[in-house]
């Protein structure tokens, strides 16, 4: 067996999903199918059960998760020591953030990165930014731009590079401009379904004591953002997703001066901090 082998056995193992790993890896499902076999050959045992609808680790499988675990988490400390060596970085940095993220705040950390590591080939991967931490934890990203939660996971390293703040958005016909001319019986509110803003929103009304209507929920702020501007009621989102947004010409901002903001910064494996391309990047963005 070799490194790329183990590599591609370990994301298996986490995903249970030959297509997910087959494209989070970069290798055809027949590739990785053929590389899982002749894994099975070597160890003279079967790895993963495997029917229709799932793929689950036999005993031998987890075992193997162990192992390659380990011995892939020694390769990683021992290239660092080689490439501490090197004066000059080399390799390829994997990084995952949302569109939003891409244009406000990726730019000038991608700038400042390349004029100093001019070898480093960084591959973008760009998401719901739901999805930063997973893709960390599954090491399909090295390194992800996230938000900060409270139950963020302790394998997971963070470090902050900007607060952003939530506005009160409304549809420019509507004449609001200031949250005391919110009256909530009169206006639904498009909430979101998931990620850090359900908690902070829920939190928010729940603060104040109010129980919006609710027009819709739905998945990631830019599409709060469009039902806003087709007017179909309030919503609560970053101000940098507005600020990106094609459509905030439609849109009237209405401060809120009590709801947390975003606290918005890098994360990668709390195991992999010290590696000089993860330690790199992060140096270049704060």
């Amino acid at each position: 067996m070799d490194l790329r082998t183990l590599q591609l056995f370990q994301h298996l193992a986490t995903s249970l999903h030959f297509g997910k790993t087959a494209a989070a890896m970069y290798v055809s499902p027949s590739t990785l199918s053929r590389a899982i076999q002749r894994l099975e050959e070597d160890c003279g045992t079967a790895l993963f059960i495997r029917d229709n609808r799932k793929v689950k680790l036999t005993l031998a499988g987890e075992k193997l998760a162990h192992f390659s675990h380990k011995t892939l988490s020694e390769w990683h400390s021992l290239k660092a020591e080689f490439d501490q060596l090197n004066p000059m970085l080399s390799g390829e940095i994997r990084l995952f953030c949302s569109v939003t993220a891409s244009h406000s705040h990726l730019p000038a950390m991608l700038n400042l990165f390349r004029q100093n590591h001019p070898n480093v080939e960084v591959k973008l991967t760009t998401g719901d930014h739901n999805l930063s931490l997973a893709k960390v934890m599954q090491q399909d990203a090295d390194v992800a731009i996230a938000v900060y939660t409270p139950d963020m996971s302790k394998d997971i390293a963070f470090f902050p590079i900007d607060t952003i703040p939530l506005l009160l958005i409304a549809p420019k016909d509507s004449q609001l401009s200031a949250l005391e001319q919110v009256n909530w019986r009169d206006h639904a509110v498009v909430l979101p379904e998931s990620g850090p803003s359900k908690r902070i929103v829920h939190h928010w009304f729940s603060e104040i004591g109010i129980r919006p209507r609710v027009y819709a929920t739905v998945g990631g702020n830019e599409a709060i953002v469009s039902m806003v501007a087709l007017g179909c009621g309030l919503g609560i989102v970053p101000q940098v997703v507005l600020d990106n947004s094609v459509v905030a010409h439609k849109i009237n901002r209405i401060p809120i001066n009590n709801i947390e903001p975003y606290k918005l910064g890098l994360c990668c494996l709390a195991s992999r901090v010290d590696e000089p391309l993860i330690k790199a990047w992060v140096d270049h963005a704060n």
